[in-house]
């Protein structure tokens, strides 16, 4: 049985779609998620893979099935299945032919205290942005020709 966590004790929650060329994974996905669950960074809440294949036929599997709960076991206990069937069904039919995706959801465990202090003071995260990789790699190589 999944843990329910309380609601003032989650913090930061983000979905990431990661697309892939082709309807395979190569496996080394799932240990590097493992390892960020198992040292407190982040607690995996969905995660679900998406396959169209040349014919565009597209579908959708979740961790809680068979095949994927075996890769990804350590994983499932703290599912809370924050994706519908719906979400995943659309994500899936937007992806081109003959490719695949990763999607998940997780907390940011290691900034759950920090939301928990910003709420408790009547704060609210007003803008989180990402800035893209592109552009940090640009600033440190920037900074290494200097």
């Amino acid at each position: 049985m999944t843990d329910i966590p309380d609601p003032d004790s989650v913090g930061p929650v983000d979905v990431a779609v990661v697309l892939f060329e082709g309807n395979s994974f190569n496996g080394d996905v799932a240990p590097a998620i493992a390892e960020l669950q198992q040292n407190g960074t982040v607690r995996i809440i969905d995660l679900a893979f998406l396959t169209k294949d040349g014919e565009g036929s597209a579908t959708f599997i979740e961790v809680e099935d068979a095949a994927v709960a075996d890769a990804f076991a350590e994983l499932t206990e703290s599912q809370l299945d924050l994706l519908s069937d719906e979400d995943l069904m659309g994500m899936a039919e937007g992806l081109e032919p003959n490719s695949s995706a990763l999607v998940v959801v997780w907390e940011n465990t290691w900034a759950s205290r920090l939301a928990s202090a910003i709420r408790g003071s009547g704060g609210e995260v007003v803008s989180y942005v990402r800035i893209p990789r592109e552009v940090v790699t640009t600033a440190i190589e920037a900074l290494q020709e200097a």
